[in-house]
């Protein structure tokens, strides 16, 4: 689900960064007039004992050379002495923005896993970068620190349950109406529904609003339970319920068609009532149009 994770990071990312500089910045003054080495490493060791799961803390000099081992929970993740990291981009982007950063995530050398690099810069009384204090943390663990409260988590996780419970209940009125559509045909068998114009019309209003309930399933199960959001998020809502209501107005259109043939053959007195299902579907479809035609005028201002 790393889509998802990427997702569910960029929502989180500004709360990320905001807890991860406030640590540093708690726990490290970003100018001091002569930064020790030592007195750093002391912070950073407070910094760990305030977080549960992580990689590993280390300092960087001011040409990116890692001085010190890494400081970490797990044996398997000590060591990183002398290594140069200034081609990383945590390292470069806070000394070029000369402020606490997060990065993306990104594949890290001790996991292998996905990864994010929080990264302070520590300067002297005469603004020169003396160090540059690190923090690794996996993608998933910032997650769950990112996470507001217990009890959001909890509802978020009932509300996808819940979401997945009405797309399973939507999903199978889609196929009971797309069998009953097919049964309508075949009951009386193929040749004698092909000549039957009424029954055509009602096999093919149920699978209109079968394949409209469909689609809106698919929406709701990819936005709401997987998370697949799409960067245009406006027009993924558009482009879902102009399907969505085009199928409803096709469904109807249909209907109201099948009546006139109905009235016309057995009752031309109820013919008025055909009318009226005319009447409102044009009025959906106007109103159909009107909808498409303000959300494009309003994409095209909004760019």
């Amino acid at each position: 689900m790393i889509i998802k994770e990427f997702g569910e990071f960029e929502e989180a990312r500004t709360r990320a960064r905001a807890y991860f500089c406030y640590l540093f910045s708690r726990n490290i003054p970003e100018k001091l007039p002569n930064p020790d080495l030592n007195q750093i490493r002391t912070s950073l060791n407070k910094i760990m004992s305030e977080i549960d799961d992580f990689e590993a803390l280390y300092i960087l000099d001011s040409n990116g050379n890692q001085v010190g081992n890494n400081i970490t929970q797990k044996d398997e993740f000590k060591g990183g002495r002398g290594y140069n990291r200034s081609n990383r981009a945590y390292f470069y982007r806070a000394v070029q923005e000369k402020r606490c950063v997060l990065t993306d995530p990104y594949p890290s050398s001790l996991t292998n896993k996905l990864t994010v690099t929080a990264a302070y810069p520590i300067y002297n009384e005469n603004d020169e970068l003396k160090f540059v204090a690190c923090l690794d943390i996996a993608l998933d663990d910032l997650l769950k620190i990112a996470q507001p409260t217990s009890i959001q988590s909890l509802f978020g996780k009932f509300t996808k349950f819940t979401y997945s419970m009405f797309s399973f209940a939507l999903l199978s009125i889609a196929f009971l109406l797309f069998y009953k559509s097919l049964a309508n045909l075949l009951e009386h068998g193929i040749s004698q529904a092909l000549t039957n114009i009424d029954m055509m019309f009602k096999s093919t209003i149920l699978l209109t609003l079968s394949l409209a309930i469909f689609d809106l399933v698919k929406t709701i199960y990819e936005e709401e339970v997987l998370g697949r959001h799409e960067s245009n998020e406006a027009h993924d809502i558009h482009k879902t319920m102009v399907r969505f209501l085009g199928s409803i107005v096709i469904a109807l259109a249909i209907e109201a068609l099948m009546l006139v043939f109905k009235f016309a053959i057995t009752d031309p007195k109820n013919m008025i009532t055909a009318i009226y299902l005319i009447v409102g579907v044009s009025v959906l479809l106007v109103s159909l149009a009107i909808y498409v035609k303000m959300v494009s005028l309003r994409g095209t201002s909004g760019k």
